[in-house]
């Protein structure tokens, strides 16, 4: 496979993932079987007990046609209790139990003599390839995809990206990293947004090209939602990781999104450099919080790692045949090579 078009003129990490923070992991469950096109990605911020150890974080919503939980005590508190849980929109609930039970097992005072835990669970609709009725995504898929955590992990159609699509063709799980201000930020994507029209390439607007091959093959354009993680080893606070998130907008603008009425385009921000104890006995750190005004290297960096997360979910994505015969074809067999260069 020829390599996907870079984004910007920043250092990537050695692999190039969101993993090159140091201590993230990333996991996928896959279920590909007939109808079933669906899945669990977990991206874990640490490989201790983020419950005991909970990690600064911040979200922003960016427009919120969307079903997730954990977002209002995030907002509230500003830390992550759980590692972070992306599938398709209607099994939300089956995998935050999935979450709750997991924390429970490791803390058997949770919701009793300590405080309940708060799962994290980002969706999108699959629903397109994914016969999402048949409520396939269980405990089961979580636990595999939570075990299954490692800092290489594949992308594309994959996990939580098995049955997504973007710009009418298939989407699914992206991820790059960037290296600014000695820092490093890296993004995930789980991209399933955007009409033909739109897409934006590199600077390039291939929408055009795109919506006429779309045309030939009748292929109905698909719109939806896309959620953003960030992470990094920078000393911020949820404040500051707030602020970073945000900028997470600005890769997604660059691909050609408006952040439509239907889409739910959520971003999230964390920090590994320190983390929170749960217990109350245990000291709180001492952190020496990056200033402000050192701020925009990374904001450089959050946009470019967003922008080519999304590029390599496009890029690394197969053709996927679903739900009643539905498709979604990859972007690389519908584009000539000339045509997807920068």
């Amino acid at each position: 496979m020829s390599q996907a078009p870079r984004i910007g003129t920043l250092p990537s990490g050695p692999l190039d993932l969101i993993s090159d923070v140091a201590g993230v992991s990333v996991g996928h469950c896959t279920l590909a079987e007939g109808p079933l096109q669906t899945g669990v990605t977990v991206v874990r911020p640490h490989a201790g007990d983020p419950f005991r150890d909970r990690v600064p974080a911040a979200a922003v919503v960016l427009n919120g046609f969307g079903k997730s939980i954990g977002l209002v005590q995030l907002e509230e508190l500003g830390v992550l209790e759980t590692p972070i849980a992306l599938t398709n929109t209607f099994a939300v609930g089956a995998v935050a139990q999935a979450q709750i039970r997991a924390c429970v097992a490791a803390n058997p005072q949770s919701g009793r003599r300590l405080s309940t835990v708060n799962p994290l669970v980002f969706e999108c609709n699959d629903g397109q390839l994914n016969d999402i009725q048949a409520l396939a995504v269980g405990e089961a898929q979580y636990r595999a995809a939570l075990e299954a955590a490692a800092p290489e992990f594949a992308q594309g159609a994959v996990g939580a990206g098995r049955g997504m699509s973007s710009f009418g063709v298939k989407g699914g799980i992206g991820s790059a990293s960037r290296i600014a201000g000695g820092y490093m930020v890296g993004a995930l994507v789980l991209s399933n947004y955007g009409r033909p029209e739109q897409l934006t390439l590199a600077g390039r607007h291939l929408g055009a090209a795109l919506s006429a091959k779309l045309a030939e093959l009748s292929a109905e354009p698909e719109k939806g939602s896309i959620i953003m993680l960030l992470a990094t080893d920078a000393p911020l606070d949820a404040r500051q990781l707030r602020r970073l998130a945000l900028r997470a907008g600005a890769g997604l603008a660059r691909t050609g999104s408006v952040f439509g009425h239907g889409s739910g385009d959520i971003a999230l921000a964390f920090s590994s450099a320190y983390t929170l104890p749960q217990d109350p006995a245990r000291p709180m750190p001492a952190v020496a919080l990056l200033h402000d005004a050192k701020l925009d290297p990374l904001f450089q960096a959050a946009a470019d790692a967003t922008e080519q997360a999304i590029v390599q979910a496009l890029w690394q994505a197969e053709t996927v045949e679903g739900r009643d015969g539905q498709r979604r074809l990859a972007l690389r067999e519908l584009l000539q090579p000339d045509e997807l260069a920068p």
